[in-house]
């Protein structure tokens, strides 16, 4: 029962990021599809008020995005959450602290640019697309189900142990360490219409990836060791050729 129910908990769980994951697309996009969108949140505050806002917002996010992935934590937390779901109850805690994100998001007014109509806006949603392709493929290329906690609880039930994590590198990873987090850049900053609440969004967030692979990184060095930073040298962090780092003289 223990196991039906771990499963069960992960199953939930995944769907309930699924879902949230669809709203941020929709957000990001200001397709008028969820509660909110980039561009059709809570307005009417002052303009101080909301970027304060929509600033916290962003980091409360991060902050619980990249504390609980850091494996000090995770050591500490599965002394009281079973390992089978310890990563589901990331991606459940990451998916509500990403709903209140949108949900509660201020709506800035102003725009930098805005191409919608011109013969360029066609170009801009295939990048748009493009970027949400990548992201989704890259958490195949890495496995999608232990990604998300779903291969985790379905070895427990099964009384299988989970296999060390293993440093490939397949398809987009050859040329880029971090392919996902590219992905998640192309979709935010590829827009026809350019508010001043998408650039604050689009800047948070990149900001914020780019703290998170300081951290992630660190945390594959001190895994992989050598192996990891001899991968580092050779291959870009999110465009190819670019941000490799030299591994320290032996």
């Amino acid at each position: 029962m223990q196991r039906i129910l771990a499963l069960g908990y992960a199953l939930i769980a995944y769907l309930i990021f699924f879902a949230t994951f669809l709203w941020l697309i929709a957000f990001v996009a200001d397709f008028d599809l969820g509660p909110t969108t980039v561009n059709r949140a809570f307005e009417g505050t002052g303009l101080g008020q909301a970027i304060f806002t929509d600033l916290l917002l962003i980091a409360l996010f991060g902050m619980q995005h990249s504390l609980m992935a850091r494996p000090v934590f995770k050591e500490s937390w599965t002394k009281l959450v079973p390992p089978s779901v310890e990563r589901s109850t990331y991606v459940l805690a990451a998916s509500a602290m990403l709903a209140i994100l949108l949900g509660y998001w201020h709506t800035i007014p102003g725009s930098l640019w805005d191409f919608r109509g011109a013969p360029i806006e066609p170009a801009i949603w295939v990048l748009f697309f493009v970027g949400w392709t990548v992201l989704f493929v890259s958490t195949w290329l890495i496995n999608h189900f232990e990604l998300f906690g779903l291969q985790q609880a379905w070895f427990h039930g099964r009384e299988r142990a989970t296999p060390p994590p293993r440093l490939r590198q397949p398809l987009f990873y050859r040329y880029v360490r971090h392919p996902l987090y590219l992905g998640f850049i192309l979709a935010f900053w590829a827009t026809p219409h350019m508010t001043y609440s998408h650039l604050l969004f689009a800047g948070g967030m990149t900001v914020y990836i780019l703290i998170g692979i300081a951290h992630e990184e660190r945390d594959l060095v001190s895994y992989f060791g050598r192996d990891y930073e001899e991968y580092r040298a050779r291959v870009g962090m999110l465009i190819p050729g670019i941000g490799r780092r030299a591994p320290p003289a032996a």
